[in-house]
């Protein structure tokens, strides 16, 4: 008996104090729940500004000569000369002769014209006398009637004078095939490829080389249907003095980056069937002289990044770059909650977007990061004047 209750007496013991401590919390009074108010959010903000903004974009193209031409002869004959300003790479001035073909034939031809000329005004001159001759007779002898131009002599001279006519011709052109034996070109410019040599003979119409003026190059800039609209130009767009937008055209050379100025001349009036971008063109007057950066000329063939610049400024609401989200949505901070917009936007660069609409003037936006974003979050602005303001208190 007494080894039963030995080990009978704990557990009962045990579960009276189990027992116990399970009816006194049963008869506690539960505690009271508190539900607190999330904490807001301490973001960081901008105001919106309405301003009078002129937008740029940004593009690329490659530089080319406005005028470009194969030169070719327009008479046959064997190259005599070369001019050493016709060498690849080479500048030319205007009229210069760069090639002389053999003119000996082309002489000779002027001098057969000059006689046949000659021999047409004697020839002239015979039947006008002839002509005052057979007048004289008519108005002396026949004194009746009126007398027929072939009495008069009237068809011979005609005829002598077509001749005279034609004889002149013969000489001028005997004289222009003369002046063709030097080939020359009207402007200023720079040798690209040279064909051709000395003692070589050419036919008309033979490519000898390829030139192009110095006085305009062209960049053609390829642009988007949203850069035209930021631009506001249109499709087939003509510049005038007053309205062409102004473009900076940047390359590196020489370990250096340089920058010409030029302006848009206009706009092509289709679209481009592969790439469906639109191109502007761009000129710079005199790029290897006055236009020159630093001496250094913009080149023909060289690849250049441009910034174009509007010319007409318009209304526009300006943030900091920080505050778009995704491609176009923004933070607004209303009355210490948090709302999410969507904005229509005109343009953006590395420091700020412009926008047309979506916000108000005087709107606070959110520039700071935010995770778990949602509309109706509660969230606190701080000014970045207010942060510069801590930051000093704190040193």
């Amino acid at each position: 008996m007494r080894k039963i209750l030995k080990f009978v007496a704990p557990i009962l013991v045990l579960t009276a104090g189990v027992g116990s401590v399970m009816a006194l919390s049963a008869a506690k009074e539960a505690p009271e729940k508190k539900e607190e108010a999330p904490r807001p959010v301490s973001l960081y903000v901008d105001d919106v500004r309405s301003e009078n903004v002129r937008l740029s974009v940004r593009t690329q193209g490659e530089v080319r000569p406005k005028t470009e031409i194969d030169l070719v002869p327009q008479v046959s004959g064997r190259i005599v000369s070369i001019s050493d300003s016709f060498a690849e790479g080479a500048g030319f001035t205007p009229n210069e002769a760069l090639i002389q073909i053999e003119d000996s034939d082309y002489q000779l031809a002027v001098t057969s014209a000059e006689a046949r000329l000659a021999e047409a005004k004697v020839k002239l001159e015979q039947e006008l006398a002839d002509a005052r001759i057979k007048r004289k007779q008519w108005q002396d002898w026949v004194k009746d009637g009126e007398p027929t131009p072939l009495a008069l002599n009237q068809p011979q001279v005609a005829e002598a004078q077509a001749k005279l006519r034609a004889a002149e011709a013969d000489l001028d052109n005997a004289k222009l095939n003369l002046s063709r034996t030097q080939i020359k070109v009207p402007f200023k410019g720079r040798v690209l490829e040279r064909t051709a040599g000395v003692g070589q003979y050419v036919n008309v119409g033979a490519k000898l080389g390829r030139v192009f003026a110095t006085d305009k190059v062209e960049v053609r800039l390829p642009l988007t249907d949203r850069q035209l609209t930021e631009l506001n130009l249109p499709i087939g767009f003509v510049a005038d003095k007053d309205n062409a937008p102004t473009v900076a055209l940047r390359a590196s050379l020489g370990g250096e980056d340089h920058v010409w100025q030029g302006r848009i001349v206009r706009t092509h009036a289709s679209v481009d069937k592969q790439t469906r971008l639109m191109y502007a063109v761009a000129e710079v007057e005199d790029p290897y002289d006055r236009a020159a950066d630093q001496g250094m000329p913009l080149a023909v063939g060289l690849f250049v990044s441009a910034e174009i610049a509007s010319v007409v400024p318009q209304q526009a609401l300006v943030m900091p770059r920080d505050a778009l989200r995704s491609e176009d949505k923004v933070y607004v901070i209303v009355d210490e909650k948090l709302q999410i917009r969507t904005v229509n936007v005109l343009s953006t660069s590395a420091e700020q977007v412009i926008v047309t609409s979506g916000v108000e003037p005087g709107e606070q936006v959110v520039t700071s990061p935010v995770r778990g974003a949602h509309d109706g979050m509660a969230a606190v602005p701080i000014t970045r004047s207010a942060r510069n303001d801590l930051d000093s208190a704190s040193r």
